[in-house]
Parts: structure tokens; C-alpha cells; sequence
């Protein structure tokens, strides 16, 4: 059993992944190889003088598995509650996690299926988004969602700092205390 299944690979799930693998959280990312950021050229994000969608999605699932997230490419098509967390129905199997970080773009329909309440997005073709709190909580307890689906704006680097908050405020649940992680310049 996991502890976090991340479903969506693009910048909200790679980053929340990077967060929660390396805070020692057993991670698995589910994602069906469908990202919009695939399709995406950006010279707008921070740090990077341009960089194509696929190469930013590649890096960032290359960054989470270095801390130990588990990569499955596979398409999700259902979502149980349990009583330990979640039953992940997937084109290629079951995975149990007992909590789940939705980063699945523009596509609500999946959550909505397992209970999680929408409302409508004020983003350009984005129609339905979760009902998500100040910290990415949904409807449902121990789902929680973040980048384009949870609301914000679908630029790639507020989606990704997105993903980075809501994987900050679930482990700081999980650890029962503010969870910070801070890098330091090696000598």
C-alpha cells in the first residue's frame, strides 16, 4: 500500500511527487501519459530559458523517482473509498493508497465519480474544476487535488508551485506539524 498515489504527471503531480518522495512518503505517480503540458513550449518559466512540455514533464518525473516515487504509466478509471484510504482502479490493476493527490488537469470526471464536488473553472477551456479548500482539500477526506484542476491559472510554473503547496500542507497533516523542507548550497 502506498501512502500517496499522485494521479497526473504533468507539473502539479510531478511536484507534488518531488515533495512527498523525498519528505520519505511511499509515492506512487499514476498517469496515462496525457498531460496538456506535452503539448506545451514555454519561455515563461522561471529558471529555465525555454524548455518544451515533454522534456519539463520528463525532468520532473525523473526528479521524483531519484526520491523514490514509483512511475506507473497507466490509465485511471476508478476510485474506491476504503477503510485504509483508497482502492485505485487502474486499466492495468488495483493500487491502494490512503491518500490521493488528484493533478489531473482539465479532467474532473474521474473524482466527480467518486464523490468529489466540482464547480465551474474561470480558466479558458477549462469548464469544471474541484471544490478544493485553502490547503487542496476536496470534498472527500484524504483527497486532495491541485494545479489546473484545483483552480489556478494553467500556466506551468503555477501549476507546478501548486502541486509543491498542496503536497506541503498534506504531509504537514500527515506529520501532525508544519512540514518544511529547505535545501542547503553544498560546500
Amino acid at each position: 500500500m502506498y501512502e500517496i498515489a499522485i494521479i497526473g504527471a504533468g507539473p502539479a503531480g510531478g511536484s507534488a511527487a518531488i515533495f512527498t518522495a523525498k519528505a520519505g512518503k511511499k509515492t506512487v505517480i499514476l498517469d496515462s501519459n496525457a498531460s496538456i503540458t506535452k503539448k506545451a513550449w514555454m519561455e515563461n518559466h522561471y529558471g529555465v530559458d525555454e524548455i518544451s512540455g515533454p522534456d519539463l514533464v520528463h525532468i520532473g518525473i525523473q526528479q521524483a523517482k531519484k526520491f523514490g516515487a514509483e512511475h506507473i504509466e497507466t490509465k485511471v478509471t476508478g476510485i474506491e473509498k476504503t477503510e485504509q484510504g483508497f482502492t485505485i482502479e487502474t486499466e492495468n490493476g488495483l493500487i491502494e493508497a490512503t491518500y490521493i493527490i488528484l493533478a489531473t488537469g482539465m479532467i474532473t470526471n474521474l473524482a466527480e465519480e467518486a464523490g468529489v464536488t466540482t464547480k465551474d473553472g474561470i480558466e479558458p477551456r477549462t469548464k469544471k474544476v474541484y471544490d478544493v479548500d485553502s490547503l487542496g482539500k476536496t470534498s472527500v477526506e484524504g483527497i486532495w487535488a491541485a494545479g489546473a484542476g484545483a483552480g489556478v491559472s494553467v500556466h506551468t510554473i503555477v501549476t507546478a508551485g501548486d502541486g509543491a503547496r498542496v503536497a506541503i500542507n498534506l504531509l504537514s497533516e500527515i506529520n501532525g506539524e508544519r512540514y518544511v523542507d529547505h535545501d542547503v548550497l553544498k560546500k
